[in-house]
């Protein structure tokens, strides 16, 4: 979700020694920041926990979105889809100038607590936060730094809170979510949807909503607490805008990969159209081709196979991204009797996955449609003029 800033301030008070007792004055309140499309990881927004005792100049976030660069094996665990991600606490008003900097918006959910449910809370956190209690295994969709803020209310209160998802009518997948967020970034967009299988398109509970931080405020929105009369209240007393974020134009970036896919096609054709004239095969560019789309099915498979990214088993885009096309392209050295067999094959699995493409239980990313299409061509074209080529 949001990688933060390690120059903010790490409250080093909170430590083995005594915990913190706070004042009849302290509020503990959820907050969420706005997306921001200047980078891929801002994009779903953030959310945090504000504890703010004004009788003991404490005002911090406690923020499950930390993560270090310097932690043994930080690359390679994260390659495997095992990255681990901390609690972290920074001065809210920092946090907060430095979210409003980048234009966004800023909501702060004060709590219904009273002041021995604050403490409670509060203990939690400052545990929480300890060396040996600060990390935890993050996933994208299941534990983040959005789903940590219900967990915790969660652990703390039990079944004395009730997070009512009724309220939500929408029966998004977790991709059609994802989507939501990335319309401004297809790029982005096309290549979570290249790396993430059929997992991410099984329909979303109330639960599965609050991976994203405007899910957990509206959740937040319609819970309740059991109060010490013991009577439901509403676990928000009081909404407050500290910044409404500014319309701005999106900035320009590469053209939409529909339009790059569409003149790779394009290309296709033309060159398919002038190797048919003159029976003769551009092996340059099947080698490009095939190659980089079989390469990126070996990535796939890896990740399917040999990493602990569960979101990316099951994945569909291997029937257009095959893994041995990437080895295949070697044959066109020797070309052996075989490989109009494999590009016959090829051809038919291309056209069925094109025909196909609509009731696939994945939801394959539109934009790949012409790459598809430029697959299938060159496929058969290899398939019908392999005893030709050179």
């Amino acid at each position: 979700m949001k990688r933060v800033l390690v120059l903010l301030l790490f409250i080093s008070s909170i430590t083995k020694a005594q915990p913190i007792k706070l004042s009849n004055e302290a509020t503990i309140s959820v907050v969420t920041f706005g997306p921001w499309q200047g980078e891929l990881y801002s994009a779903f927004g953030h959310s945090g926990f504000r504890v703010h005792d004004p009788a003991q100049e404490i005002d911090w976030l406690f923020n499950y979105g930390v993560f270090d660069f310097d932690q043994p094996n930080f690359y390679t665990n994260f390659a495997r889809g095992i990255p681990y991600y901390m609690l972290g606490i920074g001065d809210y008003q920092r946090y907060k100038a430095h979210y409003i900097y980048y234009n966004r918006f800023v909501h702060e959910q004060v709590l219904s607590f009273t002041p021995a449910q604050t403490q409670k809370v509060f203990d939690h956190l400052q545990w929480n936060a300890l060396p040996e209690n600060a990390s935890y295994r993050y996933d994208y969709f299941y534990d983040n730094c959005a789903t940590r803020i219900r967990d915790v209310i969660k652990t703390v209160f039990k079944d004395s809170v009730n997070f009512d998802g009724t309220y939500i009518t929408t029966e998004y997948s977790i991709r059609d979510l994802t989507d939501l967020y990335l319309a401004q970034q297809p790029w982005g967009d096309l290549g979570i949807d290249i790396c993430l299988g059929l997992p991410m398109d099984k329909k979303a509970t109330a639960d599965e909503y609050m991976f994203l931080p405007d899910y957990i405020e509206s959740s937040y929105d319609h819970a309740t607490i059991i109060d010490s009369a013991g009577a439901k209240i509403p676990i928000v007393k009081e909404k407050i805008t500290a910044y409404a974020s500014r319309e701005e134009n999106p900035a320009a970036g590469l053209p939409h990969p529909l339009y790059i896919f569409s003149g790779l096609a394009a290309v296709t054709m033309l060159l398919s159209f002038i190797d048919w004239r003159r029976k003769k095969l551009s092996t340059w560019f099947d080698t490009l081709l095939f190659g980089v789309t079989g390469f990126i099915g070996v990535l796939l498979l890896l990740l399917w196979l040999f990493t602990n990214h569960t979101a990316a088993a099951n994945n569909f885009n291997l029937l257009w991204a095959l893994p041995t096309n990437f080895f295949i392209v070697f044959a066109f050295i020797r070309k052996p009797n075989w490989i109009g067999k494999y590009f016959l094959i090829v051809t038919t699995i291309e056209g069925i996955l094109l025909l196909a493409w609509v009731v696939l239980p994945q939801q394959l990313n539109t934009a790949l449609i012409p790459l598809v299409i430029a697959l299938l061509i060159r496929a058969f074209m290899r398939y019908r003029f392999r005893p030709t080529a050179d």
